[in-house]
């Protein structure tokens, strides 16, 4: 058992050492200015399913909130904490993995919630990164949820 326990410890602090060697913005000291701007702004996903996204709050209509916490320009996902009034996983933490489209008009974006019910963010981060080269089987084996800007 003490073995156990001590792989898990070296695992998790391999994962965390690598964690702070990432490209972070937080909301603390992050502008509007650096998140893509495709991201910002009124959505409907494929599914006709509404959506704000603003620097701060991921909102999915009608009543889903995420409340984002780091953004991770680089690698192209965010950290956020599920609101305490979500109908599922309140107040634990999601990774949403996001990705740009060439030539699927109108969709010019799409995203995965790659881990929605981690119990940090710590953990939402190294659970599971989402294959963007493979947007349709990359989000955990199934399809990102395409976006469009809404009307």
């Amino acid at each position: 058992m003490k073995s156990v326990f001590f792989i898990l410890t070296c695992t998790l602090m391999v994962s965390f050492s690598a964690v702070k060697n990432r490209e972070w913005k937080t909301i603390a000291n992050i502008s509007s200015d650096s998140i893509p701007p495709f991201l910002i702004g009124d959505f409907i996903d494929d599914y006709d399913i509404r959506y704000n996204i603003s620097d701060s709050i991921w909102t999915q209509f009608p009543s889903t909130r995420y409340h984002i916490l780091k953004w991770n320009i680089k690698e192209k996902f965010l950290i956020a904490r599920n609101d305490s009034r979500n109908k599922s996983e309140p107040g634990l933490y999601t990774r949403i993995d996001y990705t740009y489209f060439e030539n699927m008009e109108p969709y010019k974006w799409g995203f995965c919630l790659s881990v929605y019910n981690a119990q940090t963010d710590s953990l939402a981060e190294i659970t599971y990164q989402a294959d963007k080269q493979n947007p349709r089987k990359g989000c955990n084996g199934f399809p990102f949820s395409r976006m469009k800007k809404a009307e």
